[in-house]
């Protein structure tokens, strides 16, 4: 994991502290990368990424989310939204566009969410589409769907069934080195409070209402990127129907990216060097 990155804190819209990571090209900034992590991990382990994306010229911005990163470590904290629950992790993400904005003033921002965070990332495009220039979803299913079977009950390690059983997260990649350091990190492995994963279920029903994705602006590039055995989205039975909707909806500038064999987290997969390239051909070409 790179530790070459620098963290501040933000105001969030309520007065909270946003923690927010940052990495910087040595040189001149193309563009910049929005990422927002998933549930249970935190935005430091987006380095092996972002090293990838600053050589190309990308600055990158990661927050860690309500009751992850370090609050992770307050048992009354870990995997807690707050009073106000998913829409403020949300808000908070606008917030940090908003920064990024300022620190880059005139440069295209991708928002690129993994996993949870690519539930964040549909909700947000519903209300800020025009603040971004591209929109990047991984680990990501049609909500509805997922939340239908899954219940805001779903905790990860419900996952553990639906992958070989050495650890209860092999579910996440078929590289068992980066399953152990998933394990061995006391800031991964949780889930979230029962109140939060219902203001998620809550909050992401609206991705599902007919014709939803019509908020987004029609020239909105669009890259979904996953592996075809992500328990996620039910080895993509449910990503699919998020990739028809998208096109149904008018955006004409939808990529897909399928990895034969490829678990959860993609981009600790041991093809995760194909999947860091890909990632950043899609990026050339629309940031």
């Amino acid at each position: 994991m790179s530790k070459g990155f620098r963290q501040v804190e933000i105001p969030a819209a309520d007065g909270q502290p946003i923690p927010v990571l940052s990495w910087l090209p040595e040189a001149s900034v193309r563009g910049v990368v929005q990422v927002a992590h998933g549930m249970g991990e935190h935005a430091a382990r987006y380095g092996r990424l972002a090293e990838a994306l600053t050589a190309a010229g990308f600055a990158v911005y990661a927050n860690n989310h309500r009751g992850h990163g370090e609050a992770a470590r307050v048992e009354s904290q870990r995997g807690n939204f707050g009073a106000a629950g998913f829409p403020d992790i949300v808000r908070d993400m606008l917030s940090v566009t908003e920064f990024a904005s300022v620190q880059h003033p005139g440069l295209a921002i991708t928002l690129f969410g993994h996993s949870m965070g690519s539930f964040a990332a549909q909700v947000y495009a519903l209300d800020h589409s025009a603040r971004i220039a591209a929109l990047a979803l991984s680990g990501t299913a049609a909500t509805d769907l997922l939340m239908a079977v899954r219940g805001p009950q779903r905790k990860l390690e419900d996952y553990a069934g639906t992958a070989p059983a050495r650890t209860p997260f092999d579910w996440l990649s078929r590289d068992d080195a980066e399953v152990d350091k998933y394990i061995a990190d006391p800031l991964c492995g949780f889930s979230l409070t029962k109140a939060s994963r219902a203001s998620m279920v809550e909050a992401c029903a609206r991705t599902a209402l007919p014709g939803a994705f019509g908020a987004l602006r029609p020239e909105l590039p669009v890259y979904l990127f996953t592996g075809d055995q992500d328990p996620v989205n039910n080895k993509l039975e449910w990503f699919h129907p998020l990739v028809e909707r998208l096109r149904a909806a008018g955006l004409r500038d939808v990529t897909t990216r399928m990895y034969p064999g490829a678990r959860h987290e993609v981009l600790n997969e041991i093809n995760r060097d194909e999947v860091t390239a890909d990632f950043l051909v899609w990026l050339g070409r629309v940031a």
